[in-house]
């Protein structure tokens, strides 16, 4: 039963990656789990296929809390991604932290602006008119 077996998996991601010596996310723990133990093709990144096994994989974990390891090994990859949601970047010159801190819950182009928490994706957006990861959203929202 994938509700008890995957509960709480997707919760733990990103999480460090002993052989790669770095963090991956769930979408690149999927793709190294079919290759390396199934003897499967990896899937292309942010292909059909793998949003919807992401999709299902992060379902089991709904309305669980972020619970990711920081230790020695992942607070640089924290430390790079910190400064990098208070860096201003892009055409607009906007930091990530102008939008999700300081005006979370007003409206931007019809659209809610969230809390900075990444817990809800792969999501279904009208305008993709499918499902898209979080990295797709990152490269919408950093023009």
């Amino acid at each position: 039963d994938a509700g008890a077996s995957m509960k709480g998996v997707a919760a733990r991601y990103p999480a460090f990656d002993a052989t790669l010596k770095r963090p991956v996310n769930l979408e690149q723990r999927i793709n190294r789990c079919r290759a390396d133990r199934q003897q499967a093709p990896r899937l292309a990144y942010e292909s059909r296929e793998l949003l919807a096994l992401t999709a299902y994989v992060a379902r089991q974990s709904r309305g669980l809390p972020i619970d990711v390891a920081i230790d020695a090994r992942t607070q640089p990859f924290l430390d790079n991604g910190r400064a990098a949601f208070y860096r201003r970047q892009g055409q607009l010159n906007l930091a990530c932290s102008q939008c999700h801190d300081d005006n979370w819950g007003r409206r931007l182009a019809g659209n809610v602006i969230p809390q900075a928490h990444p817990t809800g994706y792969p999501v279904y957006r009208l305008e993709w008119q499918g499902l898209g990861s979080l990295q797709r959203r990152l490269r919408n929202c950093l023009v």
